[in-house]
């Protein structure tokens, strides 16, 4: 599979490591009769990079930036190179390729030329075609050819046909900027230089096998403008693009409402036209933005000149094509593809076709009006400027009535398109998606020449066949024909997908944001495995594809057990980050911990699952015989500690953490002893103190008594539930591992003027008093002692897919919180990240029907959101320092650290937090076999963060994972935003001092 929605199972993958290995598998290929497919990012919407022979994966090998010119401005590149390494390798002489598609990050320039993609600023540099100077391509045949002007590489025939075509080629072509159909041969007539390299792009691989490319570059703008003009509705922002161009705009992209997040920040409308410019300075780039913006005459508009609000901005229209394909629609009110089993789901498949731009706004009336005569819903958006516009419709590709309505959708579009004087393509190709309607567009005579030229190029029809000419019909080899129609039985909720885990495992529409060589902007978390290896099986796309071929059963046939599936999933640390960074809200964990409940069910499990997703038993168990001093000495005895590493599953090099010798709830226990012995000392010194005896005047229980004295009960001893008590959850780690963190939270908590509580131990059931329906505390064996519990988020025991041990130790955690519960508004301040995480979105799921988990889930808050919402007029001590270390993967996925990030500022944290993830990720790390991958992870992004900090820094680590990955690997010790800030008070006027040193 590739971004579309068409799926071939090839006899195999070959990864070439240079141009000879292209040929070598080309000849063996040849000699068997078998297809050819090339492949770069897998990112075609169209199906072009699917094939039933052999496909060549360039992305592993042929991958390189051979050489950078830039007197010439040009560059050498292998088909395999990712765009954004070219724009890496040409910033530091102050160029770029100028076509740039939004999956920018993971599309590579063989790709690009194979479809001849554009993106957003085409309407200032144009498209692949209009920036490439030669191409090195091994043809059918298996020669070596060296494409260029002149007919410079052409197969013999081609010049003879095309100069006995020149009236058809010279009429029969649309005139447009984006005309990406069929193939460019009009390149080939005589009066535009008979640019063979020009019309290979576009020829989707059909052509020969492109093995290196001399491709232009363009100078970058030194700074830039980006100017955003709003609209009522798309309709009059794309009547109002074309007018903008005379400007000399760098791009005019266009987004709808349906696309745009309410807290986004846009000025007010439905519908927004994105205008960038640029010029030699920051006041010219902001000068020509000015200019537009009264150009356009719009009610509202916005101007955005810092570079990071700009990325922002960017960042929505790139995720545009995975955000469509999973939302709701507006107008009727319901979901697409409601009455059809398909939820929110909407599909490529009539993605992105073009028109002249003056005739955008005509274009998208009509097609308004016919996606309602076939009661399916889009949201158009894209290149406005260049007049091709991107749109995911909720097309049913399950069932027959469905595909057919698609057929027809397809064919009546087709005729609008043309009656626009468009192109069916604009952008991505036409692949197996739109070949089939060409001669809508071309007429026979044109498709017919198309043959021609093909078979001129690869007489044997090897090179991916069925694309472009004698195609596959549009409404064959669809990729959700294999999947189950009835829904699959599994443990979790899926309440995004109808309770359907095949919807959830749809939701991968291969826009392949997982596949980026860096985390997102510095920040983002997905995919760190991928990052790690490089393989597409430990990519969220790979592991998805693998999960929908486990549901197909034919390839994958042995379900939930297949070794296949669980092998790619070994090495997914569930860091969620999938969950949030992936468009389409992917979440791999969650999937993970579903396959692995069933695939050991009623089987023996690793070791590492009973000794780590276990944690929380073995811990409680320690605690209770009070052997956690022992455990530690036998820990630290070299011989004993590798035997229990490797009874355990635990990776040779790890170091097991040290126990605390007391629980953060035995030292709160203590700790409420002790205080409410001084209360009662307190209390009784007053009473003999004061005339009159405690309750008169003056007395310490009297009017004025105790604070005239200024002896107040200790803070949170009887704290009452009002709206300044919070509930703090005693998690694993906090509770056995680092109770000092929890001793943190609870000085700085009340410091703000909070009451701490922590949840209860035992279960209060009352019977019934005794008239059989009132209840009441009464009932048989009230005196008798009860079993103490502990509550417990369930994550060791999700993370390892002990699903049914999971929902048990929630359903008690329930029964203990059960009081606390039916107060509206009572916090629950989680310390842990990856718990927070795991009450916020694994509780409900596990346990959908119980209106409990729900009420919990909703009272989860962090440390810094416990602060900034019940303590909003507290000012945290001030540090003034540089704060390193790195954003838990889990928070940034499910928690949001927007709180975190002011409450750091408040107390002078300077410095943004490392995104990607520490490695360790709960039990991942610690697992034997994940040692490598784990210290590539914490190498991408924490490790060098850590170690270019300087001595004064604040090195941060709210999760313990990340606290114990520091320790481990680079010595130096993480800190709990809450530590920093209890060191910082006890420190009192000397709180710009050591608080926090690493």
């Amino acid at each position: 599979m590739d971004a579309s929605n068409y799926r071939r199972v090839p006899l195999g993958v070959v990864a070439p490591r240079d141009a000879d290995d292209v040929a070598a598998a080309l000849a063996v290929c040849r000699e068997h009769a078998v297809p050819v497919v090339a492949r770069g990012g897998g990112t075609s919407i169209a199906g072009q990079a699917t094939g039933t022979g052999v496909v060549l994966d360039f992305t592993r090998h042929m991958n390189r930036i051979l050489a950078v010119d830039p007197e010439a401005r040009t560059a050498v590149v292998q088909p395999g190179a990712v765009l954004d390494r070219l724009q890496e390798a040409a910033a530091p002489h102050g160029l770029r390729f100028g076509p740039d598609p939004s999956t920018h990050s993971r599309c590579t320039l063989g790709g690009m030329i194979g479809n001849n993609s554009c993106g957003s600023h085409s309407v200032a540099w144009g498209t692949t075609a209009d920036n490439v100077r030669e191409i090195t391509v091994v043809g059918a045949a298996g020669d070596t050819r060296r494409l260029g002007r002149a007919w410079q590489g052409a197969p013999d025939g081609l010049k003879a046909l095309v100069e006995g075509e020149l009236a058809l080629l010279r009429t029969g072509f649309p005139e447009l900027p984006r005309r990406i159909s069929g193939y460019a041969l009009d390149a080939l007539l005589p009066e535009r230089g008979a640019d063979v390299a020009r019309a290979f792009c576009g020829s989707e691989g059909t052509w020969g096998l492109l093995t290196e490319a001399v491709v232009r570059l363009v100078e970058a703008p030194r700074a830039r403008a980006l100017a955003v003009l709003a609209y009522p509705d798309e309709s009059a922002a794309a009547d109002a693009a074309a007018g903008l161009l005379g400007h000399g705009p760098l791009t005019v992209e266009g987004m709808a409402a349906d696309l745009v997040p309410a807290d986004a920040g846009l000025p007010r409308g439905g519908a927004w036209l994105f205008v960038e410019t640029g010029g030699g300075s920051p006041a010219e780039a902001r000068a020509s933005a000015d200019t537009i913006v009264r150009a356009a005459g719009v009610r509202d508009a916005l101007v955005v000149t810092d570079p990071a609000g700009q990325r922002a901005l960017w960042r929505l229209r790139e995720d545009a094509s995975g955000t469509a394909t999973r939302m709701p629609y507006a107008g009727d009110g319901a979901p697409a593809g409601r009455g059809r089993g398909l939820g929110g789901e909407a599909w490529p498949g009539w993605e992105d076709c073009a028109v002249p731009p003056a005739r955008l706004g005509a274009y998208l009336r009509d097609f308004r009006a016919l996606l309602a005569a076939h009661g399916l819903h889009g949201t158009p958006y894209g290149h406005f400027g260049d007049g091709c516009i991107h749109v995911r419709i909720d097309f049913d590709l399950i069932s027959p009535a469905g595909v057919a309505r698609f057929r027809r959708f397809s064919e009546e579009a087709a005729r609008l398109v043309v009656s626009h004087g468009g192109s069916l393509s604009g952008e991505h190709g036409d692949g197996q998606a739109r070949a089939e309607l060409l001669p809508a567009m071309y007429g026979a005579d044109m498709v017919r020449l198309f043959e021609q030229a093909k078979d001129l190029w690869d007489p044997r029809d090897l090179l991916n066949p069925g694309m472009l000419v004698r195609p596959h019909r549009l409404d064959e080899n669809l990729r959700f024909a294999v999947l189950p129609h009835r829904p699959v039985d599994v443990e979790f909720g899926y309440p995004a997908d109808g309770g359907d885990f095949s919807a959830a495992v749809r939701r991968c529409v291969g826009v392949a944001k997982c596949r980026t060589a860096s985390a997102q902007g510095g920040d983002g978390v997905m995919c760190p495995s991928f990052r790690a290896t490089g393989e597409e099986a430990h990519s969220t796309r790979g592991r998805a594809r693998l999960l929908h071929e486990m549901l197909a059963g034919e390839i994958v046939t042995d379900g939930w057990r297949s070794t296949e599936v669980r092998d790619a999933l070994d090495l997914c640390l569930s860091c969620k980050g999938c969950r949030s960074d992936c468009p389409v809200g992917v979440d791999m964990a969650t999937y993970k911990a579903e396959f692995l409940h069933h695939h050991y069910a009623g089987r023996r499990r690793p070791a590492a699952h009973y000794a780590l997703g276990r944690l929380p038993f073995w811990l409680a168990a320690v605690t209770r015989t009070r052997s956690a001093r022992l455990v530690n000495s036998l820990m630290s005895l070299p011989l004993l500690a590798a035997a229990a590493k490797r009874l355990a599953g635990v990776a040779p090099a790890r170091e097991i953490p040290r126990l605390a010798p007391e629980t953060f709830s035995q030292w709160w226990s203590a700790r409420f002893r002790d205080r409410a012995r001084a209360y009662v000392r307190e209390r009784r010194r007053g009473a003999t103190e004061a005339p009159g005896g405690p309750d008169a005047p003056g007395g310490p229980g009297g009017p004025g008594g105790a604070e005239r004295e200024g002896r107040r009960p200790p803070a949170g001893l009887f704290p009452g539930f009002g709206d300044r008590t919070v509930l703090l959850w005693p998690d694993t780690f906090t509770e056995h591992l680092e109770p000092s963190v929890g001793r943190a939270a609870v000085r700085v908590l009340e410091a703000a003027g909070l009451a701490v509580l922590l949840p209860p131990r035992t279960v209060w059931r009352h019977g019934p008093v005794g008239d059989g329906v009132t209840r009441g505390p009464l009932r048989p064996g009230l005196l008798l002692p009860r079993r103490r519990h502990r509550v417990c988020c369930g994550l060791t025991y999700v993370s390892t897919g002990q699903l049914d041990r999971a929902r048990a130790v929630l359903r008690r955690t329930l029964d203990l919180m059960e009081p606390y519960l039916a107060m509206d508004g009572l916090p629950v301040v989680v310390l842990e990240p990856s718990c927070a995480a795991a009450l916020r979105t694994d509780l409900p799921e596990l346990l959908p029907g119980d209106p409990r988990a729900t009420r919990l889930a909703a009272a989860v808050v962090t440390f810094a959101e416990a602060l900034e919402r019940h303590a909003p007029d507290w000012t945290p001590p001030r540090l003034d320092r540089p704060a390193v270390g790195q954003t838990h993967c889990h928070q940034h996925a499910v928690l949001g650290d927007g709180a975190e990030r002011r409450l750091r500022e408040a107390a002078g944290l300077r410095g943004a937090l490392a995104g990607g993830c520490c490695g360790l990720a709960g039990n991942f790390g610690f697992e034997r076999g994940h040692e490598e991958v784990s210290r590539a992870c914490a190498e991408e992004q924490l490790l060098p963060a850590v170690r270019a900090a300087g001595d004064t820094a604040v090195v941060l680590a709210d999760g313990f994972s990340c606290r114990t990955q520091l320790a481990q690997l680079s010595g130096r010790r993480g800190r709990h935003l809450a530590e920093v800030l209890a060191q910082a008070l006890d420190a009192g006027p000397r709180n710009g001092g050591p608080a926090g040193t690493a």
